[in-house]
C-alpha cells in the first residue's frame, strides 16, 4: 500500500498561522474562565466502550471511533459479536468523560466543582465547513450546584470570553426539556414519543413549520395532536412574552417553578451582560443530546450562521455512574467554528512580540557563530522573537518570506565581519 503525504479524511495538518491564532484563543478562555474560577483538568482520549455507549449521547454514539482490543483479549476466531472485538473507543465529547471523572474523584474535588476541560474529540462525522472527525472542544461545567447560579454562570462566563475574542451581535437562545416535554404533552402525544417529536422539531429551521406538521404526520401521529402542538407554537411567536405565555398555557401539565426558573436566568444574564449579544428565549431549541435534563442553550453567530457554542442541565449523568444523583450543567464552545471564523475575516493576534530575523552568512561558525548566538540571547531576554537562519543566496526572497511570517526587521552577519 503506497504511503499518502494527505492527512486521513476529516482531519486536517494545522499550520504555524493558525496555530498562534489557536493559542492565542485558548489563552484567552482560560484567562477568562480562571476569573470566574473554573479550574482545569483533563481526562483521556479513549473511554472504556460502555461508558460511550449507554444511550446518553443521542446520534453521536453512532459516531464512534472503536479500539479494538489488543494482544491476547483480541481473537478473531472465536468473537461472535462487536463486544467480541472492542473495549474502548476514542471520546465523542467532553461530557461523558467528565462525569466518569467526577464520579471517581469526588472525595478530592471541592463542591460545587467548577471545572474547565480542552481537548481533541472525534467523531466519524460527515465532513464540512467546519465540522470535522477530529477537533478540539471547550467545556466548563459546574457540578454539585442544583440552582439556577450554574447556568448563570455559565451563560456570562462563555459570553464574555466571546466578547473578548471581538465577536458581537450574537443571539443566547435558551428553553427547557421539561418545557419542550409539556408543550408536547399537554398537545396529546404519548410522553414514549416525546424523543421521536423532539427530533422532528429540531428540524424547524430548516423545513419550516409546514415541513414539521407534514413529517409529524408521516410519522403517524394523530392530525389532532399536531394541530394542537403547532397551534401552540403559533400562539407562541404572537406573545408579547413567550415564557409568561407557555406558564399559563401549560399550567396543567408543567410545574410553575420551571417558568420562574427561565425567567429568573433570562432576566439576570439581560441584567448583568457584556455589551454585544441578546438573550431570547426559544421554544423550538431541542439540543441532540439525550442526557439533558432541564435548561438547555445555544449560541447562534451571524457570522457562522449556525450555533458556535450550546450545552445545558444534565442531573442524572454522574448518577449511571455512582448512583447517586448530582446536579450538573455545562457550556461548551464550538472551538474549531471561531478559529474558522477569525481566519476568514482575517484575524491578528494582538500584542504580538516583536519579531527580528538574524540572517547568518555561511562560513560564519565558531566563536563567530557563538558570538551571533549570544546576542540573540541578549535580544530574547529583553522579550523580542528572534530568529537565527543562514543567509540563503536569494536574499530578497528570503526576506520576502520573513516578513510575510511577522518579521519586521533584520540583522545580517557576515564572515568577514565577525573574524578576529
Amino acid at each position: 500500500m503506497a504511503l499518502s503525504k494527505k492527512p486521513t479524511v476529516g482531519m486536517k495538518d494545522i499550520l504555524p498561522e493558525e496555530m498562534e491564532i489557536r493559542n492565542y484563543v485558548m489563552s484567552v478562555i482560560r484567562d477568562t474562565y480562571g476569573k470566574f474560577g473554573f479550574m482545569p483538568m483533563e481526562t483521556p482520549c479513549v473511554e472504556n466502550i460502555a461508558n460511550l455507549t449507554n444511550k446518553q449521547g443521542g446520534d453521536n454514539e453512532k459516531l464512534i471511533f472503536k479500539i479494538l482490543k489488543r494482544g491476547a483479549k483480541l481473537n478473531l476466531e472465536t468473537a461472535g459479536a462487536e463486544e467480541d472485538l472492542v473495549d474502548s473507543g476514542l471520546r465523542y465529547d467532553l461530557t461523558v468523560p467528565l462525569a466518569r471523572y467526577y464520579a471517581n474523584n469526588a472525595a478530592q474535588l471541592p463542591s460545587p466543582f467548577k471545572a474547565l476541560q480542552m481537548g481533541n474529540v472525534w467523531r466519524a462525522d460527515r465532513p464540512q465547513r467546519g465540522r470535522y472527525r477530529q477537533f478540539m472542544q471547550c467545556d466548563i461545567d459546574i457540578l454539585g450546584e442544583p440552582s439556577n447560579l450554574a447556568e448563570i454562570e455559565l451563560i456570562l462566563a462563555t459570553s464574555t470570553t466571546l466578547v473578548r475574542l471581538g465577536f458581537g451581535g450574537f443571539e443566547i437562545r435558551i428553553n427547557d426539556r421539561r418545557i419542550l416535554k409539556a408543550m408536547a404533552v399537554y398537545s396529546g402525544f404519548p410522553e414514549e414519543s416525546c424523543d421521536s417529536v423532539f427530533i422532528t422539531l429540531d428540524k424547524m429551521d430548516k423545513i419550516g413549520m409546514d415541513g414539521v406538521e407534514a413529517e409529524l404526520l408521516e410519522n403517524g401521529f394523530e392530525r389532532e395532536t399536531v394541530s394542537k402542538y403547532l397551534n401552540l407554537y403559533e400562539k407562541l411567536a404572537q406573545a408579547q412574552n413567550g415564557v409568561d405565555y407557555l406558564a399559563e398555557a401549560l399550567q396543567d401539565v408543567l410545574e410553575k417553578d420551571v417558568t420562574d426558573n427561565l425567567r429568573e436566568i433570562i432576566d439576570s444574564v439581560r441584567a448583568t451582560k457584556a455589551a454585544g449579544f441578546e438573550m431570547v428565549f426559544d421554544a423550538t431549541l431541542v439540543r441532540g443530546m439525550s442526557y439533558y435534563t432541564g435548561t438547555i442553550f445555544e449560541i447562534a453567530m451571524p457570522e457562522f450562521g449556525g450555533s458556535c457554542a450550546g450545552g445545558g442541565r444534565y442531573d442524572g449523568m454522574v448518577g449511571k455512574f455512582t448512583g447517586k444523583e448530582v446536579p450538573a450543567c455545562g457550556f461548551s464552545i464550538g472551538f474549531e467554528r471561531i478559529i474558522m471564523l477569525l481566519l476568514e475575516s482575517g484575524f491578528q493576534v494582538p500584542d504580538r512580540p516583536k519579531k527580528k530575523a538574524y540572517l547568518v552568512e555561511k562560513g560564519v561558525e565558531g566563536n563567530a557563530l557563538c558570538e551571533v548566538i549570544a546576542r540573540a540571547q541578549a535580544e530574547r531576554e529583553t522579550g523580542i522573537q528572534v530568529l537565527v537562519t543562514r543567509m540563503n543566496r536569494n536574499k530578497k526572497f528570503q526576506k520576502d518570506q520573513l516578513t510575510a511570517e511577522g518579521y519586521g526587521e533584520f540583522e545580517e552577519f557576515y564572515r568577514d565581519a565577525l573574524k578576529n
